[in-house]
């Protein structure tokens, strides 16, 4: 199913009061998961891959601490948004923490796991999304150095890493998704 980005969906995000510059960041989130999406064999929803991107920062209307994708899937829940979409709002901290990170965090007591591809696919492009926009690969036309290099700017930047049990998830995701491409 082809999808596009629907400005409906982006009016949501700036009526809740989420700024420019997060609105910026969740587009082009969407738009770097979409693209991964599409270049894999796997069979994939695009919309929710999509519209997951696009909204998994809503919470940042409210705050931008960890409980942000908590909060944010309350609103997304309040907005109508399906179960789905709001469990990836709610699940994208951390790329998917377990129960036992989640007590650590000061988080509702639960099992942040992801369990479907898009939901792994979303957290890739963040990620992604994320040194990209930070200026710590020179794409200079190609976004593809982000991925080539994940894991050495994983490894090199614990801002992106953020601890040993969060990265080596950002790196399984990686190969996971990677070995999902076509070639």
């Amino acid at each position: 199913m082809e999808y596009m980005i629907k400005k409906l969906d982006i009016d949501i995000l700036r009526a809740a009061g989420v700024s420019e510059d997060d609105i910026k960041h969740c587009v082009k989130v969407a738009e770097k998961a979409l693209e991964i999406a599409e270049r894999t064999d796997a069979k994939v929803d695009m919309e929710l891959v999509g519209r997951g991107a696009l909204f998994h920062d809503l919470g940042k209307a409210k705050t931008h601490e960890i409980e942000h994708g908590k909060i944010g899937a309350e609103m997304g829940k309040a907005l109508g948004l399906p179960q789905a979409i709001t469990d990836i709002m709610e699940k994208h901290i951390r790329g998917g923490m377990t129960e036992p990170e989640a007590v650590g965090l000061g988080l509702p007591v639960k099992d942040y796991t992801l369990n479907r591809l898009e939901e792994r696919v979303v957290i890739y492009a963040d990620r992604l999304v994320d040194i990209i926009t930070d200026g710590i690969v020179d794409i200079a036309g190609d976004e593809l150095e982000a991925e080539r290099r994940f894991e050495e700017i994983l490894r090199s930047e614990p801002k992106y890493g953020k601890n040993e049990i969060t990265l080596q998830r950002y790196l399984g995701y990686h190969c996971e998704i990677q070995g999902l491409i076509k070639r």
